[in-house]
């Protein structure tokens, strides 16, 4: 996924300019830099990847049931020859 930076420095100056003290706004960026770090954000492009592997899958799904009910319908088809031949 895509990396987006953070500048802690100008976080800190920004919080320092509104008047929270350099410890508590260090504090403060180190803790939402933290966080920024294990935030996983996904960008457009992740979610097209993803919606494309979504519809090849669902598309191998769609042809495994085709197969399956063209199997279930041959044996039904069969049993009911094999039945109508026994009447």
């Amino acid at each position: 996924m895509t990396t987006v930076t953070l500048d802690t420095h100008r976080f800190i100056r920004t919080l320092k300019d509104a008047c929270i003290p350099e410890s508590q706004a260090e504090a403060i960026s180190e803790t939402f830099r933290a966080a920024h770090i294990e935030a996983e954000l996904a960008t457009k492009p992740d979610l097209q990847a993803q919606e494309l592997a979504l519809k090849a899958e669902v598309r191998k799904l769609e042809y495994r049931l085709i197969i399956k009910l063209g199997g279930m319908t041959t044996i039904a088809i069969a049993i009911v020859a094999a039945l109508v031949k026994l009447l």
